[in-house]
């Protein structure tokens, strides 16, 4: 990958910045394939130009909480590309993912420029996707699922295994993934005392619990690596 020119660094460093809560150095400088040393010098850049930028000594950079930044104006191809998303989301087959992606759009359009606008509406026309052609949805907790997931929050689920084995467990929500376009939900099992994959469209009722638990020290790798071998 090619260096950027240093204006477009620094906008892309100011957009990462508010893309998430904490952003090494080392990951800016792997990103824009510059040296550790470039990307303190844009930092300090950037604070000279008024932008708040906290230091995390041994963590990494964030920007002062409440400061905001004006829109972010995507390229014509940025926003192509988020129009072809949205017409496969709009195929997935949970509700909750769908409804909130389109609402997501909505405010994207709303910061594109009018030309921008009327090609994205004809692109859309545009785009078919084979996948779940029917449109139809099996299910409505992914968004549920995901904010359990970020906030450790417990959840009683009903679950209709593919033998029509209907249980009742408590589950700590661990990771969600896609295949073959079926919804699957990674937890901790308190019946199993152990980790088990949900279908997603299997779970019959959800009930998020006013109850929190101890985050496990375990990535999504570490959980593939150990638990699908098995």
């Amino acid at each position: 990958m090619e260096e950027k020119p240093r204006i477009s660094r620094l906008t892309a460093i100011i957009t990462q910045l508010q893309s998430k809560r904490l952003i090494t150095a080392r990951y800016l400088a792997e990103k824009h394939n510059v040296s550790l040393r470039t990307i303190y010098r844009d930092i300090k850049t950037l604070e000279k130009s008024g932008i708040p930028i906290i230091t995390e000594e041994g963590k990494g950079y964030s920007l002062m909480e409440g400061y905001q930044l004006p829109p972010v104006l995507f390229t014509e191809d940025e926003a192509n590309a988020l129009i072809t998303a949205e017409q496969l989301v709009l195929r997935n087959e949970d509700q909750s993912f769908s409804e909130n992606y389109s609402n997501a759009i909505v405010k994207i359009r709303s910061v594109l420029k009018h030309s921008d606008k009327e090609k994205a509406d004809f692109l859309a026309d545009r785009i078919y996707f084979k996948e779940n052609d029917t449109s139809e949805k099996s299910s409505s907790y992914l968004m549920q699922i995901q904010s359990s997931i970020t906030n450790f929050q417990l959840l009683d689920i009903e679950y209709l295994s593919l033998s029509d084995q209907l249980s009742k467990r408590q589950i700590e929500p661990f990771a969600v993934y896609s295949n073959k376009g079926k919804w699957l939900l990674i937890a901790f099992c308190k019946l199993r005392n152990d980790f088990r994959a949900f279908r997603i469209d299997l779970i019959q009722q959800l009930t998020p619990l006013n109850k929190t638990f101890t985050p496990h020290q375990l990535t999504l790798e570490q959980y593939f690596d150990q638990y699908i071998k098995k």
